[in-house]
C-alpha cells in the first residue's frame, strides 16, 4: 500500500513538481525545503493512496523523494570525545595561566573555580590575569575559621565577584550533631563529618557544571596527590550531563611546588587568609586544623589524630593512591626505605620484642614505629638521624622499627602505635616504653624528652 504525507491544512498534489527543473509553485518550494522543525509546528497525517492511485501515478516517486529529503535531519552525529589524558600530556610544561585560559576558554560558563580560602587564592588571580569571565565556589562547613570567612569577604571585593558558596543539608547536620555530638570525628574519625558538611555540598555544586578547577598540588600530599594529572575526567563526581565522564577536572597549580606559589601571592599582591601568618599552611575546619610545626608536613596540620594515609576529606578520593588499609600496607614495599645511617638500628620483630621483655637494659633505647611511605616519616627522617648521631655519644641506642604491614597490628596492641610516626622511648629500668606525646619532631625538641627521661 502506497503512503503519502500530508499537512492537515493542505494536501500534497502530485501536479505540483516538475521533472524539467525546480518549480515555481510555493508549494512545491515548501515541500523542498521540508525540515524536522516543521513537524514541532504543524500536524501531519498519514493517508491510504490504494482508492487514488489511478489519478495520481507519480505519487510514490513524490513519498520517495520527500522522505530523502527528511532522513538527513534525522541522522545523529556522534560528538568528538576529547581525550583528555593526551591534553594533559599537552599541558605538561604550560604555566598555570596557560592552562587556566585554556580550562576557561573550553567551558566558560560550565566551569567554575573551587576555592578553600587558603593559598588557592591564587587560582582566582589566574583567571582574572587571563582576562576572561570567570565563577568561584566555595563549601561553607558552618565551622570554618573567622579568618576564612574574613578572606571571602576581601576576595570578594577584590575581584569584584559573588562567591557561590554551598552549605550542608541542615537537617544531615542536626542528626549528626545529635546523635553523635559536636566533635565526634575526634573519636572515630573525620570522614562521616566531612561526607555530611563537605561532600555531599560538593556533589550538588558540580551537578551544575561541566568541569570544575582545584588548587591541588603534587606536593601538598606525597602519599595522595603525587600522580595528580593537570586535567583529568573526573573520577568520582557527576557533571551536569550526568553519568561517569560527565565532569572534567583541572588541577592548574599541579606541578607548582608551595614556595612557588606563595611568591606568586607576594608579588601579585593578594589578600591571603590571616592564619598563614600564624603557621597554618593546609587550611580546612576550626576544630580540624592547627599550625605546622619545624619539621613537619603541611598536610600534618590537619586532623593530626589519624594515619597519615586518612589525611583527605573526600573532595578529591579519586586521586588517592591508597585508599583502604590493604592498599597502604602492600605499597611499602616497592617505596625506599628511610632513615637510614649508621647510628639508627633497624629492629626486626625479634628485637623489638626482646626490647619488651627486658626489664633491666644496658642502655636506653629510642624507637620510631614508621612506614616509609608516609610523608609525615618522611619529613623528620632528616631530623631523626641528626638526633641518632647526637644521641650516640651519650650511649643511647637510636632506633627504627617498620610497623606497616603485617606489623600494624602487633605495633597497635603492643606498641602503641596510634598513628606514622609514633616515637618511643625504653628507659634502661623501666619495663614499659614511654610514648612521646608532642607533635614537635625537630631534635631540640626530641633531645629534652630523651634527656628527662632516661
Amino acid at each position: 500500500m502506497a503512503l503519502a504525507v500530508t499537512s492537515s491544512s493542505t494536501a500534497i498534489s502530485g501536479s505540483s513538481f516538475s521533472r524539467s527543473g525546480p518549480s515555481s509553485d510555493p508549494k512545491a518550494l515548501q515541500i523542498c525545503s521540508f525540515r524536522l522543525s516543521d513537524l514541532s509546528q504543524r500536524r501531519y497525517s498519514i493517508k491510504s493512496l490504494k482508492a487514488a492511485e489511478s489519478s495520481h501515478p507519480r505519487i510514490d516517486s513524490l513519498v520517495t523523494r520527500a522522505s530523502t529529503l527528511i532522513t538527513p535531519e534525522v541522522e545523529e552525529k556522534e560528538e568528538d570525545v576529547e581525550d583528555f589524558e593526551q591534553l594533559a600530556k599537552k599541558l605538561q610544561e604550560a604555566s598555570p595561566l596557560e592552562i587556566m585560559d585554556k580550562a576557561l576558554q573550553k567551558f566558560g560558563s560550565n566551569i567554575a573555580i573551587a576555592f578553600s580560602g587558603a593559598e588557592d587564592v591564587a587560582l582566582i588571580e589566574y583567571a582574572r590575569l587571563t582576562g576572561r569571565p570567570f565563577r568561584v565556589f566555595s563549601l561553607d562547613t558552618g565551622r570554618l575559621n573567622p579568618e576564612t570567612y574574613r578572606l571571602f569577604d576581601a576576595v570578594e571585593k577584590q575581584y569584584g565577584i559573588r562567591i557561590e558558596y554551598m552549605f550542608p543539608d541542615a537537617v544531615e547536620v542536626q542528626a549528626l550533631v545529635r546523635n553523635k555530638g559536636l566533635f565526634s570525628f575526634y573519636e572515630d574519625g573525620h570522614q562521616e563529618c566531612c561526607r555530611v558538611r563537605k561532600v555531599r555540598p560538593l556533589r550538588r555544586a558540580l551537578k551544575g557544571l561541566k568541569a570544575w578547577i582545584t588548587g591541588q598540588r603534587k606536593d601538598q600530599s606525597p602519599g595522595t596527590r603525587s600522580e595528580i594529572p593537570i586535567v583529568q575526567v573526573d573520577p568520582v563526581f557527576e557533571g551536569v550531563d550526568g553519568g561517569v565522564g560527565s565532569l572534567v577536572k583541572w588541577n592548574p597549580l599541579a606541578n607548582v611546588e608551595g614556595v612557588d606559589v606563595w611568591n606568586f601571592l607576594r608579588t601579585m599582591d593578594v589578600p591571603v587568609n590571616a592564619l598563614h601568618a600564624q603557621g597554618y599552611v593546609s587550611i580546612g575546619c576550626e576544630p580540624c586544623t592547627r599550625p605546622v610545626l619545624p619539621g613537619q608536613h603541611e598536610r600534618e596540620g590537619r586532623w593530626w589524630w589519624e594515619d597519615a594515609k586518612a589525611k583527605e576529606c573526600g573532595l578529591h578520593k579519586g586521586n588517592i593512591k591508597k585508599e583502604d588499609d590493604a592498599t597502604a600496607d602492600l605499597a611499602p614495599a616497592i617505596v625506599q626505605d628511610i632513615f637510614e645511617s649508621n647510628n639508627v638500628v633497624a629492629l626486626s620483630r625479634g628485637g623489638i620484642d626482646n626490647l619488651l621483655k627486658l626489664g633491666n637494659r644496658k642502655e636506653p633505647w629510642l624507637v620510631v614505629l614508621y612506614a616509609p611511605w608516609c610523608p609525615f616519616c618522611q619529613a623528620m627522617e632528616a631530623s631523626y638521624v641528626e638526633l641518632a648521631e647526637k644521641l650516640a655519644v651519650k650511649g643511647i641506642k637510636v632506633a627504627k622499627f617498620r610497623a606497616d604491614g603485617d606489623q600494624k597490628e602487633f605495633a597497635k596492641q603492643e606498641l602503641q602505635l596510634g598513628s606514622f610516626p609514633t616515637i618511643l622511648l625504653f628507659p634502661k629500668s623501666a619495663p614499659r616504653a614511654i610514648k612521646y606525646p608532642s607533635e614537635h619532631r625537630d631534635v631540640d625538641s626530641l633531645m629534652s624528652f630523651v634527656n628527662l627521661l632516661r
